[in-house]
């Protein structure tokens, strides 16, 4: 339960922080261009909070439903003006006025991603070596040269100090027809180019798991079967073993890592298995019976008893982003451009039937993965927002009435033809673009069902 509610109260936060960005572009530009603002919403629906604007009467409200937001702007399309005010009304203003107002809102969007990433970048960023651990025989990795031990220092000609990186840049560039050009340092220290078929790349992504696909496995650390913590009154515990003792083995098979001892565990629940550990100078043989219990129709190992982790074992795994504070600025520039010209190759992906839908994220999933970047931390929650951000930004430029981008492509007629779109005309797209935007976000839930249902 009470995950469930910092789930919940971590996809408000982030739905609040990111439509406030949005919303407050169109009111910043609108302001500054001598538009009337009437009303800035967080929420739709009943107010819970307003309050009035000494400044210029502008109603600030926080409503019910934190789904969107919205900046009522005086407009004599939509009620009767002064004639005083009618020089402030939206839709007296010139079409760049116009096209800025309505563009600002995506575009603080991008400036907020912009803003995120340099916070990330500045203040350091955790990632891991993308060392090569296990290269599958007869796959693709190996078929273009890499061994294990390869560490990936460029993809594409973009740097990847870490495996975040590296999985961005062969993700980025999958659609290529031409070969993408992978820069390792083999296991002997030397550089060297390995070429990957850049469009085979493409159906290997669909399965949520690339580097599988691929045939690569990242490094990772072997975790000695040392025990840690001890859990009061459990199997471990109650078996007689304590923090400290090392696993050798488990019924006369060696246990070479705290993974292989967990494996064997976790196929013999409910079962006596014979320990042999290592306790100081003495070697002792224990009995622990496997505990057990239900849990979701399904019966569940626990030993009670937690790994110890040596402080030094994952120095050589990790790495650290961190640029200066100038330096940060073209890096997070860079960054946001990626992501958002990547959503909008997946976008075109989609429509052309070259991607799968499943790629597609709805409230469900969102909220889920704000929850989780939220439970890690303040940097993985920045990044967390700083992509659903783009996501906005991507998203309302697209060229669907009713979203940012419909009005710009209004915009762009009445440019060409030199004068608006008939109101009516105005109208029925807007029908059709609710109509779109329904089916969306109909998809993106059952997208999302079906994904919780397995």
């Amino acid at each position: 339960m009470d995950s469930f509610l910092f789930t919940v109260a971590s996809f408000i936060v982030a739905l609040g922080v990111l439509i406030t960005v949005h919303e407050f572009g169109h009111f910043w530009v609108a302001r500054k261009l001598g538009v009337k603002v009437l009303r800035f919403s967080i929420g739709f629906g009943k107010a819970l909070w307003s309050r009035t604007g000494a400044r210029d009467d502008t109603e600030y409200v926080i409503a019910a439903i934190p789904l969107g937001g919205y900046v009522k702007m005086l407009d004599e399309r939509e009620g009767e003006v002064a004639e005083e005010e009618k020089a402030r009304a939206f839709n007296r203003q010139s079409l760049s006025v116009r096209t800025a107002i309505v563009a600002a809102g995506p575009v603080f969007n991008f400036f907020f991603a912009i803003f995120a990433f340099w916070a990330i970048f500045v203040a350091g960023d955790d990632g891991t070596r993308p060392l090569v651990g296990e290269v599958k025989a007869e796959s693709i990795a190996y078929s273009a040269g890499f061994r294990a031990d390869d560490e990936l220092i460029s993809i594409g000609g973009r740097s990847t100090p870490t495996w975040e990186s590296a999985v961005f840049a062969l993700l980025s560039r999958s659609d290529s027809a031409s070969p993408l050009e992978v820069v390792v340092r083999s296991a002997d220290g030397f550089e060297e180019s390995r070429h990957l078929p850049g469009g085979e790349l493409v159906s290997l992504s669909e399965n949520g798991n690339l580097l599988q696909g691929m045939g690569l496995t990242p490094k990772r650390p072997v975790v000695p079967p040392v025990i840690g913590e001890l859990v009061p009154g459990e199997a471990a515990s109650v078996a007689g073993i304590r923090s400290g003792d090392r696993i050798l083995s488990v019924d006369g098979e060696h246990v070479p890592d705290w993974g292989e001892f967990l494996t064997y565990v976790r196929a013999h629940p409910g079962q006596k298995v014979e320990l042999e550990v290592e306790r100081g100078l003495e070697r002792l043989s224990i009995s622990l019976v496997v505990g057990s219990r239900e849990a979701n129709g399904e019966t569940i190992d626990r030993i009670g008893a937690g790994v110890h982790i040596p402080e030094e074992l994952y120095r050589d795994y990790r790495v650290e982003v961190r640029y200066g504070p100038v330096e940060a600025v073209g890096e997070a520039v860079v960054k946001t451009w990626d992501m958002s010209l990547f959503m909008l190759k997946m976008l075109g992906r989609m429509v052309t039937g070259e991607a799968s839908v499943k790629n597609l994220s709805g409230p469900i999933s969102i909220a889920q993965t704000a929850g989780k970047s939220a439970s890690y931390g303040l940097v993985y929650f920045l990044k967390f927002l700083a992509l659903i951000s783009i996501s906005l930004g991507v998203l309302n430029l697209l060229p669907i009435p009713v979203l940012d981008g419909g009005h710009l492509l209004f915009f762009l007629v009445e440019g060409v033809k030199g004068s608006p779109m008939s109101e009516e005309a105005q109208i029925q797209s807007q029908k059709i673009g609710m109509l779109i935007l329904l089916a969306l976000m109909g998809l993106a839930f059952y997208v999302d069902i079906a994904r919780l249902l397995g």
